[in-house]
């Protein structure tokens, strides 16, 4: 199981992210980094040893712009693999994005509209490098309206499944930043009706709740605010073999 550090970039600042509530979203404040310059930070965690950085461009998912200069910045001078959420729902800007220098694109639920866009994209980018993001408040699934697939969760996976995915990070943004803890009781199910890769973000305390989840079977736990609290450590995740 890798543990995969997150940043939030709104208004080309590194900002912490709560309940996915954005118009109050405050500047990153972090033991690990003085800084709210997303190339700054990303250089943080590379000097910590992470090798994968995960990175919701909110800049890019609100004006669905196709410039991607910040992350180039960051994929070309930190070396990190990037997993990137940047609202993207059409192949010019997935192609754009990917050309950027990031190692995989994140198809989130919250801005899809048609399901045919995962099955293109895993058809012309490889399973390798898609991943697709089930975006949740609470048990809803966050979609756009007017969303041609499935409203049940499961139900939803299981398409995706059919049409290539490999990798899916389950978020539930109710839980980002609030320290309530992951939904495992639904990480299970997903994991056993499913044989994708399962990531998960949103919640995450501590270093118990880290074990927790290895041992339920998950690939990989994205964390922000633990992380950047001291919460968890950089020593602790080295002493367990997490980093």
């Amino acid at each position: 199981m890798k543990v995969i550090p997150v940043i939030d970039v709104l208004n080309g600042k590194v900002v912490h992210a709560v309940r996915g509530k954005r118009s109050d979203y405050q500047p990153l404040q972090s033991v690990l980094c003085d800084s709210v310059d997303p190339l700054e930070v990303a250089e943080a965690f590379k000097k910590l040893d992470f090798d994968e950085l995960y990175v919701a461009d909110l800049d890019a998912i609100i004006d669905c712009s196709t410039s991607f200069q910040v992350l180039k910045s960051i994929a070309d001078e930190t070396g990190l693999k990037l997993m990137v959420d940047a609202g993207v729902t059409s192949m010019e800007r997935a192609q754009s994005l990917l050309e950027s220098g990031v190692s995989k694109l994140v198809i989130g639920t919250e801005t899809l509209q048609n399901e045919s866009f995962v099955e293109e994209a895993v058809r012309v980018f490889g399973g390798d490098r898609v991943i697709v993001s089930l975006d949740l408040k609470g048990d809803k699934v966050l979609v756009r309206p007017g969303f041609d697939g499935s409203a049940d969760p499961i139900f939803l996976l299981r398409d995706f499944e059919e049409m290539g995915v490999s990798q899916v990070v389950v978020l539930d943004l109710t839980r980002v930043g609030s320290g309530e803890g992951v939904n495992v009781d639904f990480l299970k199910k997903v994991l056993r009706s499913l044989r994708m890769d399962v990531y998960v973000g949103g919640g995450v305390r501590n270093m118990a709740d880290l074990i927790e989840l290895k041992s339920v079977g998950v690939s990989g736990v994205l964390v922000a605010t633990s992380l950047h609290s001291g919460k968890i450590s950089v020593e602790e995740l080295r002493r367990t073999g997490l980093l």
